[in-house]
């Protein structure tokens, strides 16, 4: 199998979480920001707005391919950061599995970052114009 094909699967695989996730949250924005106020993060009624963002546009970005680099330290930022604050919770197995995907989606990612997204982008189709 190809690196490109490899590369573009896995940019599939790793956006369709959080193109999904964002589009959730848009029809649960008060249930999120009141999650997000339960965990003690400040401003919770921005910071529901900017994960929407980070999650839709973000998602969208390491789909096609696009600005793929910063998008994925974006989201692997993300992923360690909600992991730590939403999920480490060592007496809880359940939670830890949770925090243990996030750290793992955030490994996808760095990969991107190391690789970039492959000739079948956006970002590609920018480099050779």
């Amino acid at each position: 199998m190809s690196t490109n094909l490899i590369l573009l699967i896995a940019r599939v695989l790793l956006s369709i979480m959080f193109i999904s996730a964002g589009f959730s949250k848009l029809g649960a924005v008060e249930g999120t920001t009141g999650y997000i106020a339960s965990l003690g993060l400040p401003v919770p009624g921005v910071t529901v707005w900017l994960t929407i963002a980070l999650e839709i546009l973000g998602g969208i970005a390491i789909l096609v391919g696009f600005f793929t680099r910063y998008a994925a330290w974006a989201l692997a930022a993300f992923c360690v950061l909600a992991g730590f604050l939403a999920h480490y919770q060592p007496a809880d197995q359940m939670q830890m599995i949770i925090f243990m995907k996030n750290i793992a989606i955030a490994g996808g990612f760095l990969a991107l970052v190391a690789a970039g997204p492959g000739a079948w982008s956006i970002d590609a189709r920018r480099s050779a114009a």
